[in-house]
């Protein structure tokens, strides 16, 4: 079994008015590009990571469309809510509504063969920041008027539950596996990998891989991550990848 990452498809079958193709000619066609991407790589027997931003849809009765577009590639999936991820519901509705071939981290654990995967979405953190290795353009779905005071606020109480919902997830990690996986949205360090909250988590859990996105416009070669303190550190958001499939195991 190979373990492949790509996270932030951003799929608009059930919301047609919102393709990402409005943010650059890289969005071109993306969703073809995924899916010849993914057939060209991932087997029926492999495992794939979908860390956040699945579906722009609102309700789930409209992300359904997009979830059985990811269910009809190959290999069995894991997916991890993104804050665009609205349509998100309780655990219990969405474990009745998925594919087969979907399953999903919150506030949970998941075995498949000899990996254990657990993780959170994670959110906004004053403790590091990516402006500096981002190709800013225009985003034309903004809001226009922000209260950064407000804001910042919502944002340090969100992190701080993240951070728990975190740990209840990583605590129901199989002691027994021989691979331990965090999936997060947001990414759970900054470029210099010098020790976060988060990572100070992973770390006591000892997770092997983290692998995360919710990053864009990412300028290219500027944000390798990489292993430190023994936690190795994914990006994996679609359009840095070029839509394809990251092996990672």
């Amino acid at each position: 079994m190979k373990i492949w990452a790509l996270s932030d498809p951003h799929l608009c079958f059930g919301a047609v008015d919102k393709s990402m193709e409005v943010f650059g000619p890289e969005w071109k066609n993306y969703t073809d590009k995924i899916q010849q991407f993914w057939k060209e790589v991932v087997s029926d027997h492999d495992l794939v990571l979908v860390p956040g931003d699945i579906s722009w849809a609102l309700k789930l009765d409209d992300a359904m469309t997009d979830l059985q577009w990811i269910d009809h590639l190959p290999g069995k999936k894991v997916i991890l809510r993104g804050n665009h991820d609205l349509w998100w519901p309780s655990a219990s509705k969405l474990r009745t509504a998925l594919p087969p071939s979907i399953d999903f981290i919150h506030n949970n654990a998941l075995d498949c063969k000899d990996v254990t995967i657990g993780g959170a979405r994670l959110w906004d953190t004053d403790e590091y920041e990516f402006s500096q290795y981002i190709h800013f353009r225009e985003n034309p779905r903004a809001r226009k008027e922000i209260d950064f005071e407000k804001k910042k606020l919502e944002d340090q109480k969100i992190f701080a539950r993240e951070l728990n919902r975190l740990r209840m997830s990583l605590e129901q990690l199989n002691s027994a596996a021989k691979i331990r996986i965090a999936l997060t949205h947001y990414p759970p360090i900054g470029a210099d990998l010098k020790k976060s909250l988060v990572s100070e988590i992973l770390e006591e859990f000892k997770i092997d891989i983290c692998v995360f996105g919710h990053l864009h416009s990412i300028k290219k070669g500027s944000l390798p991550f990489g292993e430190k303190r023994g936690v190795r550190y994914v990006f994996a958001s679609c359009d840095y990848l070029d839509f394809k499939p990251l092996q990672i195991v």
